[in-house]
């Protein structure tokens, strides 16, 4: 037996008080953070799921309203103040500290809440024909190539072999219309017991090649520019000359050989830029003229237009929904007398609120963040890409008092259409590259200045890479050719020897 030594105690209990803080994600904050981030497509079948399970939840008519009006009808002009944030949200992953100014960007939710939902700074689609937007949806999907394909094979008086040769055929062409696999290959894919021939397999593939569109089932782009050559009627013009020219000297054409071209087929260099164009015609992706995808529709969240020499910015009254609560339901909550109905309606109701300011304040918070980068972007707005500046999260979320996660769900799958086209309103955001005289220029900037150049460019002696960094370091931006190189990749501009071609 082993004595306890008397230097050991027993173990003491106690009470120690710890300050501390934590972030607690409230249901209601949670919905806020998720319709902030959603698409207009996504918001309104949230908005729709929403109509279906909440009975106090109804569609409002378009002459009402429910918040008091902007102070400039259809929308505040971009700069000018606009009233305090209502709706910005914290990344879940913040620090404690940004977490709390999370919860504080939201409104209180107080009895005071209104019972209806209109979009802000919108204008309404009531009383307006000629210019109301109808966007059309369609749920059906394009027809597959397979599908166009295989409608053509049972049109075609195929033996029952022949067929299948064909069906295996059909299924190895990939989306842009050529044969993705040899033809052996579909030779083993076969049941033995057929015992096919590979000239048999050939013969199927050159009929299936006269299907439509044009080139198909080719097995590489030479053999496409052929079939769709051979298709085109005998009288166009330089068809023959241009078949001679696939067939015979199509490396020399790939190298851009020009001066070698027109020696080894005896043309002028005017023929021979007749050829060029019409080989030029055809489609280099026969398979991409029939498309399985369904279309995707964009509906714009915002509206930026000039009024009076000022760009406005409103939302689009044909992005969402106005909702409202049911007043009759509503109405029955003061009536009823079952405790059980009372607080059927009284959650409900609870929920119908929620909802109602989670979209109010998702819609103050986008036509903030929308105003603040027309204001940065004026330039951008007036004279277009060049005049792009640089611009960063940052940026915005230090203009609108907002944290740049808030702005990061706010830009992301949102659209703003303006007078130049329909854009994401990601797209006003760049990084930037410094200029000689310190300033900053953005790479949207770079971008459509490296375009502008190429365009202008002489196209039987390109602009290489270096000689592009060496123009724009003469316009004081210093950009390094690789640099140069990554932006021409990204607005899918091949590099100089491609380019070079036939004044």
């Amino acid at each position: 037996m082993i004595a306890r030594p008397d230097c050991l105690e027993p173990m003491k209990q106690a009470l120690q008080l710890r300050l501390g803080q934590h972030l607690t994600m409230t249901p209601q904050l949670q919905q806020a953070i998720k319709l902030l981030q959603l698409s207009t497509l996504e918001l309104q079948q949230e908005i729709q799921s929403a109509l279906e399970t909440n009975p106090l939840l109804e569609i409002a008519d378009d002459s009402e309203t429910s918040f008091e009006p902007l102070p400039h009808e259809g929308g505040l002009a971009a700069g000018q103040e606009t009233s305090p944030a209502s709706a910005s949200t914290e990344s879940e992953t913040e620090s404690v500290q940004e977490s709390s100014s999370a919860a504080e960007e939201f409104p209180d939710t107080s009895d005071s809440w209104d019972d209806s939902y209109e979009p802000m700074g919108s204008t309404s689609s009531s009383g307006s024909s000629d210019d109301d937007r109808e966007y059309e949806v369609s749920d059906t999907a394009g027809e597959s190539l397979q599908d166009h394909l295989r409608w053509q094979m049972e049109l075609t008086p195929f033996s029952e072999t022949d067929q299948m040769i064909a069906t295996a055929i059909i299924d190895s062409i990939n989306e842009d219309g050529y044969l993705s696999v040899a033809v052996e290959e579909i030779q083993l894919s076969l049941p033995e017991e057929l015992d096919v021939e590979l000239d048999e397999i050939t013969a199927v593939l050159h009929r299936i090649q006269n299907f439509d569109p044009p080139g198909v089932a080719a097995r590489d782009l030479r053999e496409s520019l052929l079939l769709q050559l051979r298709q085109l009627p005998t009288e166009t013009l330089w068809r023959e000359q241009a078949l001679e020219l696939i067939e015979q000297h199509f490396a020399l054409l790939a190298e851009h050989d020009y001066p070698q071209l027109q020696r080894r087929m005896k043309i002028d260099e005017d023929q021979l830029r007749q050829i060029i164009h019409l080989i030029q015609s055809l489609n280099p992706r026969p398979g991409g003229q029939i498309t399985a995808s369904k279309p995707e529709y964009i509906i714009p969240d915002v509206i930026v237009r000039k009024v009076r020499n000022q760009w406005r910015v409103e939302l689009n009254p044909e992005a969402a929904p106005k909702v409202r609560i049911n007043p009759h339901y509503a109405q029955m909550m003061k009536q009823a007398h079952n405790s059980a109905d009372t607080n059927y309606i009284k959650n409900h109701l609870q929920e119908a609120r929620w909802f109602i300011k989670s979209l109010a304040s998702r819609s103050e918070t986008l036509l903030k963040v929308a105003r603040c980068i027309v204001d940065q972007q004026r330039g951008f707005f007036d004279h277009g890409d060049e005049a792009m500046k640089a611009l960063v999260l940052h940026d915005v979320a230090e203009a609108v008092g907002m944290h740049e996660s808030t702005i990061s769900r706010v830009t992301t799958k949102k659209y703003m259409h303006t007078p130049r086209g329909i854009f994401e309103l990601k797209y006003f955001f760049s990084s930037h590259v410094s200029t000689n005289d310190g300033g900053e220029c953005s790479a949207t900037a770079i971008r459509a200045l490296i375009k502008k150049l190429v365009a202008a460019e002489n196209p039987s002696k390109p602009l290489s890479d270096s000689k592009l960094a060496s123009i724009l370091s003469e316009q004081g931006i210093n950009v390094a050719r690789r640099t140069v190189a990554k932006y021409r990749e990204a607005l899918v501009i091949p590099p100089s020897n491609e380019r070079k071609r036939l004044a």
